[in-house]
């Protein structure tokens, strides 16, 4: 049976996360709330790569944006789509891997909660619930691919926002974005307990020199990466 999780935004929110579904949890509104400071409005157009639930999405919406949202799941698609009109709000929701849904076209705002989490395996899995928040044996595998595509995606003064954790290297991403022509830097932090995932692979992390003995909460960031 699909699950309802409510989400907390600036207008509380209903959303559907069925099995399979990342669900909304502190790093997506940490995300919603770097989105709320953002000069959004009518003529915003917004891609939001993974969109999972479609929250972020529909908040960008609910902000006036025109919103596009993509995932490489086709329940996620469909999750987001309902979302969307559960919300009254319209957002167009593709089908693709990051990009490949949208090529050629450029946006003022881009925002994406990406897979992020180290993992034991060296590439990401291709289908199933893990592969919402597998990111390959760093953490690192879409972070970097966002370093990488943003120029292309972003119209001239676009901004990027991702949120990722730091057990996948800050540091590492804003020198990915300034490597690739942007400016960025840390707008936002929050510091969680360890979710199911964290918790199951603590001993990996351990023998990883990623996490310490006594560690039992990680570190959110938010970055943003704009296009001079």
């Amino acid at each position: 049976m699909a699950a309802l999780t409510l989400v907390s935004t600036s207008t509380s929110t209903l959303l559907l996360t069925p099995p399979g579904v990342y669900a909304p949890q502190g790093d997506t509104e940490l995300l919603m709330r770097a989105l709320r400071r953002e000069d959004i409005d009518s003529s915003t157009d917004v891609l939001d790569l993974g969109t999972g639930s479609g929250a972020v999405a529909v908040q960008a919406a609910r902000l006036g944006a025109r919103v596009t949202a993509v995932d490489i799941s086709w329940l996620s698609v469909f999750t987001a789509r309902v979302n969307a009109l559960l919300a009254r709000r319209r957002v167009r929701v593709r089908h693709g891997d990051l990009t490949t849904a949208v090529t050629g076209r450029t946006y003022d705002l881009v925002i994406s909660n990406p897979p992020y989490v180290p993992s034991p395996a060296d590439r990401p899995p291709r289908g199933g619930r893990a592969r919402a928040w597998e990111g390959g044996r760093d953490g690192r595998v879409f972070v970097d691919r966002l370093c990488a595509a943003a120029p292309a995606m972003l119209r001239p003064g676009g901004t990027l926002l991702v949120v990722h954790s730091d057990l996948c290297g800050t540091d590492a991403t804003l020198r990915g974005f300034e490597e690739h022509g942007l400016r960025a830097s840390v707008v936002d932090r929050a510091e969680v307990p360890y979710g199911p995932v964290l918790r199951a692979r603590r001993p990996w992390l351990i023998r990883q020199g990623l996490i310490g003995e006594d560690d039992n909460r990680e570190e959110l960031v938010v970055v943003r990466a704009e296009r001079p």
